[in-house]
């Protein structure tokens, strides 16, 4: 009897050392959220959100919540265009990781023609993330953006009004939305 008591002792802790060792830091979470990100991969989002996520964008004044449902529906949105999501340079900061961070997608293409880089700020609730924060656009081009937008939106308008209100429709249907309007006004000549 003293012999399976032991034994029991001794795989749990065994166990609680696994889990503990098994047990990421900021950063890597971070990291994965990123890989997350450029992969599409919805189902592993999970694990990485509490239940909501706040996103902010600091020189654009707007925020927004997303409930991990919202967020997943969101990230299919996202994928539609294929993005990639590269770290540039990523550091942990006591309670806070900072990174600054590529993205290219098919929109970011057409829109501003080159990736759009940015710093952020990733907050957690213990292993979870609770918000992104966008700090700084590093390369933004704000003019073109709004050109290419402007002069895409004029067009879809005059030729091809039943694609109205693509813009703004962040699910995976207004993704294709999209992705047609892009197609069509590329290829309008």
């Amino acid at each position: 009897m003293h012999k399976k008591l032991v034994f029991l002792f001794i795989a749990i802790i065994f166990i609680s050392c696994k889990s503990e060792n098994q047990k990421l830091s900021k950063l890597q979470i971070a990291k994965q959220y990123y890989k997350v990100l450029s992969n599409s991969d919805d189902s592993k989002i999970a694990s990485l959100l509490t239940d909501s996520l706040l996103t902010k964008e600091t020189e654009y004044d707007y925020e927004q919540t997303f409930s991990l449902a919202q967020y997943k529906d969101w990230l299919k949105w996202d994928a539609m265009f294929e993005p990639k999501y590269e770290i540039i340079d990523i550091v942990s900061e006591g309670d806070i990781v900072k990174a600054q961070i590529s993205k290219t997608d098919k929109r970011i293409l057409f829109l501003h023609e080159e990736p759009i880089v940015t710093n952020q700020v990733i907050r957690f609730d213990k292993d979870k993330i609770t918000s992104i924060e966008t700090t700084k656009y590093i390369v933004f081009n704000d003019s073109l953006f709004v050109k290419n937008r402007t002069n895409l939106l004029n067009w879809m308008d005059e030729n091809q009004p039943e694609l109205k209100g693509f813009i703004y429709d962040q699910t995976e249907e207004g993704a294709s939305k999209y992705l047609q309007a892009l197609e069509l006004y590329t290829n309008r000549q």
